[in-house]
C-alpha cells in the first residue's frame, strides 16, 4: 500500500521513538506476540530485534504505551527520500482499543512529508485505508509448513 505525503492526525495515545535497549525488547515482544511468530519463542532478546538496530541510520523503532504498558510496536525505515512500515503489532491485551492506530500515527509524524509504502494484511487493511493509504499491488507471502508425520 502507498499513503502520499500529507498531514497526520495526533494519536490517542502516548507513542515514543525507541531509545533504550529494554523499550526495543518490549518492542520485539510486542511484535513476536502480535504476529505468532513461535520461532522466537522462548524468548531471546535481540534476536528479531538486534540492539545495534537503534542506532541504524534512517531506521526508528516506535512503541505506544497503554496507561504507561508497552502496548503496541512498529518500525520505519526511511531511504532514498520514501519511508516504510514494518512490523506493525499489538500485544493481544490490547487489541481493539486504537493502539495501532496510535502506532501508525505516531510513526506517520517522523515521515509526513514522505511518500510512505507498507504491505498489508487481510485485518490490517481497513485501518491503513482509514490513514490514507491506497493498493499499489497485491502480495503473496509464502511460508514453509512441517510435513505431516508419516502414517
Amino acid at each position: 500500500m502507498l499513503r502520499p505525503p500529507g498531514p497526520v492526525a495526533e494519536p490517542s495515545l502516548e507513542v515514543v521513538k525507541v531509545r533504550k535497549p529494554e523499550d526495543l525488547q518490549a518492542a520485539e515482544r510486542i511484535v513476536i506476540e502480535g504476529f505468532e511468530l513461535t520461532g522466537f519463542e522462548p524468548y531471546r532478546p535481540g534476536e528479531l530485534f538486534p540492539p545495534a538496530l537503534i542506532e541504524q541510520p534512517g531506521v526508528d523503532v516506535f512503541v505506544a504505551l497503554h496507561e504507561g504498558v508497552a502496548a503496541g510496536a512498529g518500525v520505519s525505515v526511511v531511504d532514498d527520500g520514501v519511508g516504510s512500515h514494518y512490523w506493525i503489532g499489538t500485544a493481544t491485551a490490547f487489541r481493539s482499543r486504537g493502539v495501532g492506530r496510535a502506532v501508525m500515527l505516531g510513526a506517520l509524524a517522523h515521515v509526513a512529508d514522505l511518500p510512505v509504502t507498507l504491505t498489508a494484511s487481510k485485518l490490517g487493511r481497513p485501518l491503513y485505508e482509514s490513514l490514507g493509504y491506497t493498493v499499489a499491488a497485491p502480495s503473496t507471502w509464502w511460508a514453509s509448513v512441517p510435513a505431516a508425520p508419516a502414517p
